[in-house]
């Protein structure tokens, strides 16, 4: 497939998942044009109805589209690599574990505090990946069956975590990390009209140019890359292949357990008990496969499904139920899992010259 089909396939895919939740609407007596009113303001914070501007909602966006950026990352790294990481979600907790005990058990100054942080996170997140990676390199097991089972184990350790290691009170949260540990702004905040924006955007930023430089500029990328292509061909051409799959989802664990401190001291400033998985591992999946597993798709698509779940609530404001973006998220999934069809459609709607010209190529 040529680098314009590439492109044309997810646009294709997207464009049919929004058609599709708007039919929905319509079958339903609500109005689709509500449904992108609130999408538009949820990403330029711009409210065409009462023409006002609130930044807030810009803020929102983004810190909605962090965490789900790298565990988009950490799903696509796996999958370039012929690994499926399906434990995202299990690997940001223990990131997020590891970001409170440094946030609460050690000093530093403020930039040095932080920095220790997003490090143990990384650690944390690419030891629970390690697991997983280690068993199927040693034993053959498959890693979808571990990574599925190791996130119900970091569920409930980060559950007892709370209440046992850092001496939650309500049994809810941990107590307040310290303001050396944040990523919280109050530039940042004052900017964008008291949103909860954050200066976890940098680490972002930079885990998308580690992933594309690990993956399409260096030598140990290329090996990780040749064991997801044929295992066989690459150990008979000397390659590691235990170790590369050990480290590629080391390496995929590491950028999960970075989007646990994201949420852990950015957005929030204290360790939380969950009742069940968030959904950021799963929602990765979908990134990723919308990203097409490489780093500026993932940072686009990452952006996308930032939006969906930014806009959930201005949605139920306008009468709109904010399972349609939910939805929408699926049906654009399902159609880029169908993109064999969506190829075939595009050489039956191509002429028959350019058809031709692209075979005799």
């Amino acid at each position: 497939m040529n680098t314009r089909s590439k492109l044309f396939v997810p646009l294709v895919a997207i464009l049919l998942g929004f058609v599709l939740g708007a039919a929905i609407l319509i079958a339903t007596h609500r109005s689709p044009i509500d449904m992108f009113y609130a999408m538009l303001q949820s990403v330029s914070g711009k409210n065409l109805r009462a023409d006002t501007f609130n930044p807030r909602y810009i803020g929102e966006f983004v810190v909605q589209s962090m965490p789900i950026m790298l565990t988009g990352l950490s799903v696509g790294f796996a999958f370039r690599t012929g690994l499926f990481n399906i434990g995202a979600e299990g690997q940001l907790m223990m990131g997020s574990i590891a970001a409170v005990g440094a946030g609460l058990w050690i000093q530093a100054p403020p930039v040095i505090h932080v920095i220790l942080v997003l490090l143990a996170a990384m650690l944390a997140g690419g030891i629970w990946g390690a697991i997983p990676g280690y068993f199927k390199a040693r034993f053959n097991v498959h890693e979808v069956v571990v990574t599925i089972m190791l996130n119900y184990v970091a569920l409930f350790l980060n559950n007892w975590a709370i209440v046992e290691v850092f001496k939650s009170v309500d049994r809810i949260k941990t107590p307040p990390i310290p303001p050396t540990a944040l990523l919280k702004s109050d530039l940042l905040a004052q900017l964008t009209n008291g949103s909860r924006l954050n200066w976890g955007f940098i680490p972002v930023l930079l885990s998308i140019l580690v992933y594309w430089f690990i993956i399409e500029k260096t030598t140990f990328g290329f090996s990780l890359r040749a064991v997801g292509f044929n295992k066989d061909g690459a150990q008979y051409a000397g390659m590691k292949v235990n170790r590369n799959i050990v480290s590629s989802m080391v390496i995929a664990g590491a950028f999960a357990g970075l989007a646990g401190a994201v949420i852990t001291v950015g957005t929030f400033s204290f360790g939380r008990a969950l009742p069940a998985a968030e959904g950021y591992g799963f929602d990765g999946i979908a990134v990723a496969l919308v990203g097409g597993n490489a780093a500026i798709g993932v940072f686009f698509s990452g952006l996308l499904f930032g939006m969906l779940k930014a806009a959930q609530p201005l949605m139920q404001s306008q009468g709109i139920p904010k399972e349609i973006a939910s939805i929408i998220q699926a049906s654009i999934v399902l159609f880029i899992a169908m993109k064999l069809g969506i190829e075939y459609l595009m050489k039956k709607l191509k002429p028959r010259k350019a058809v031709t010209e692209e075979v005799e190529s």
